[in-house]
């Protein structure tokens, strides 16, 4: 049975981008004016929207069900330049966006590492990108949605009360993984900017003390900020890393070439991971050792002020095609979490655990929050998330996460859904207290559990 899915109408094995735990679905191509029909053909394992198929577990995977993938429609895209914002559909993605938006001087109001995901998507996993200490998550930023429910119809939906809309429904689609229904359009604000360019002020940080106590004081100054973090270092160098800080680059900061066309933007990948690779793949302790060292050692001690553009400040793997394969046969998966401020020591023991593992792991990705918003199911809270890469035939993986389970829960932190191969129902339970909340909201329009998923039923959040 085939793993890829790119040939519509047939029943094929579907996997997340972690290549874990594959299942087997019926999976449609639909057109915009074809969904009202796919969705009233939904069987009794119902049916979920499927994306880029970017989401690291389960959440777009639907055993014995309906996927449903919206056709990008590149031609429902309007942007009103006045207003500063633009109306997509829900199968467009953000890579298309980019290359349409930026020669016309205008930025998405949120990206998270990769280009490749759908409008529909951002909004159902409310992505975070580097920003969101300054300007919160994709919800924060979307003014208008149209949603498909479970019996075919279409509802207008906005964020604030007001009379005829059902803002709750707003609330509990943002974040609600793709189980309200299916996100026709949005319409969302755009970032204005002056080229396409990126000023990035980058630091290297001998410790983890240093990289927190950097961040923490360059949250006000810079619109993006990221940390990497080597977790394989130990003893004095515990958690040492690489903190970049980013500005949209002004004309005056760019070479005479690059100045000569500001805006020019060139998304293209440089290069892309043979087909085949060795069944345990290439990530191993030597090799990400070696990596480590190097990525780390590429920092220049000290403040460095550069120019990058967009691909490669925000979105680096991108340019390597099929990156997901130096895994190997078995997959990987990203555990991602957040404990508020204050949980700084519980932060440093997940840390410290880590490393004293000794797993290889080369992605790792350390940020800030700030506040979150009003969807039950939103991921980002104030306070630190880390993100980890880590092969799934790891010894000693699943007792090392759940140990770390208990402390980021313990912190009253969480997970987050859309990276999720590994929680329990319990776990969600109480990392989303507003679970019963969001769960009454989707079950008034989907009284039948027509929008299903192998996470909804793994974490048992519709039944």
């Amino acid at each position: 049975m085939r793993t890829d899915d790119t040939t519509p109408g047939r029943r094929r094995l579907l996997a997340g981008w972690g290549r874990a735990n594959p299942t087997a679905a019926t999976v449609r191509d639909v057109e915009p004016d074809e969904l009202a029909a796919a969705v009233k053909d939904l069987p009794a394992r119902g049916g979920i929207a499927r994306g880029l198929g970017r989401s690291y577990g389960d959440p777009a995977q639907n055993a014995g069900g309906h996927v449903l993938r919206l056709a990008p429609a590149n031609d429902h895209v309007a942007i009103d330049d006045d207003a500063g914002t633009v109306t997509a559909g829900g199968g467009v993605g953000i890579d298309d966006l980019l290359a349409i938006l930026v020669p016309r001087g205008w930025f998405v109001p949120v990206t998270p590492g990769t280009r490749f995901v759908t409008i529909g998507g951002a909004i159902a996993s409310d992505i975070h990108g580097k920003n969101h200490h300054r300007e919160g998550s994709f919800g924060n930023h979307v003014t208008r949605l149209r949603l498909m429910l479970a019996d075919g119809t279409v509802v207008d939906l906005a964020p604030e009360p007001a009379p005829g809309n059902d803002h709750e429904l707003f609330w509990a689609t943002v974040g609600g993984m793709g189980l309200t229904g299916v996100i026709v359009d949005a319409t969302f604000r755009l970032i204005p900017i002056e080229t396409s360019r990126m000023s990035v002020e980058t630091h290297r940080l001998g410790h983890l003390d240093d990289v927190m106590d950097r961040m923490v004081e360059s949250d006000a100054d810079f619109r993006y900020s990221v940390a990497w973090i080597d977790l394989l270092a130990r003893g004095k160098h515990l958690g040492r890393g690489v903190l970049t800080n980013g500005e949209h680059a002004v004309p005056d900061q760019l070479s005479p070439t690059a100045a000569s066309d500001p805006l020019a933007y060139d998304g293209r990948q440089l290069v892309a991971v043979p087909p085949v690779v060795p069944p345990t793949g290439v990530i191993n302790r030597l090799s990400v050792t070696a990596f480590n060292e190097v990525w780390y050692r590429r920092a220049r001690t000290g403040r460095h002020v550069g120019v990058e553009s967009i691909p490669a400040y925000f979105h680096p793997l991108d340019l390597v095609g099929g990156w997901n394969r130096v895994y190997g046969r078995s997959g990987f998966l990203q555990y991602q979490f957040v404990v508020p401020f204050g949980a700084e020591a519980v932060l440093r023991t997940v840390i410290e655990r880590i490393s004293a593992a000794r797993l290889p792991i080369f992605l790792t990705v350390l940020k800030r929050f700030g506040a979150g918003n009003r969807g039950p199911l939103s991921f980002p809270m104030g306070g630190w998330t880390l993100a980890i890469d880590v092969a799934t035939d790891r010894s000693g993986l699943a007792p090392l996460l759940r140990s770390l389970d208990d402390l980021v829960l313990g912190a009253g932190g969480r997970h987050y859904l859309t990276k999720d191969f590994h929680m329990t129902p319990a776990d969600v339970r109480r990392g989303y207290p507003r679970l019963d909340e969001w769960r009454a909201v989707r079950d008034r329009v989907d009284p039948g559990g027509a929008w299903a998923s192998d996470l909804s039923r793994r974490l048992e959040l519709t039944d």
